[in-house]
């Protein structure tokens, strides 16, 4: 099978591999992907900031913090792997890494003092925490559980069947969206 790389280089790839076969679109898909996963990041981090609770503000800058080097790691070794040359793989990079900052600032300043007066009858920096947390849930059901319940993308057939999750894998996946809520009754702010 042959590939042309349309994302900025014109060389010819071939693979007989359709695990290894990439469409050439799948190099700027997973880069919006981390982008917009780095912008629900700043979302998240500019509600933090507008609050005035400095131990929330901490906790979801470490949270991002820790996971933001895995995640340029791999976008940069999946593009390598996929071929794209060094130059275009830093521009990939860039708008990357500057998604999460400039989110934070956009929705910082729309939390603004100024805003919260216009929206005093909703939190605005409740709900836009809860935007950032839907998108890791949208993501994480619908990106990840496949793969992992061996449902998803892949071409190979795995040791389980591609039955997916088995029932007590279900059940603790279950228990454990519900316990938030459990943990939730009678708390009130």
């Amino acid at each position: 099978m042959l590939l042309v790389d349309q994302i900025g280089s014109s060389h010819v790839h071939s693979t007989d591999d359709p695990e290894t076969a990439r469409p050439s679109n799948s190099k700027i898909t997973t880069t919006l992907g981390l982008v917009v996963h780095a912008a629900a990041d700043g979302v998240a981090l500019g509600a933090a900031a507008s609050t005035s609770q400095t131990s929330v503000q901490l906790i979801v800058f470490v949270a991002i913090m820790l996971h933001k080097a895995p995640a340029a790691f791999g976008l940069v070794s999946f593009l390598m792997h996929a071929g794209l040359e060094r130059n275009r793989i830093r521009k990939h990079l860039l708008v990357f890494a500057l998604a999460a900052p400039v989110m934070s600032m956009v929705t910082y300043l729309g939390l603004s003092k100024s805003s919260k007066e216009a929206l005093s009858e909703v939190n605005a920096t409740g709900v836009a925490m809860l935007f950032s947390a839907g998108t890791f849930l949208y993501v994480a059901t619908v990106h990840v559980l496949p793969e992992v319940g061996g449902i998803g993308h892949s071409h190979k057939p795995d040791a389980t069947g591609g039955r997916g999750l088995s029932r007590l894998e279900v059940a603790a996946l279950v228990l454990g969206c519900l316990i938030p809520l459990i943990l939730s009754v009678g708390h009130q702010h």
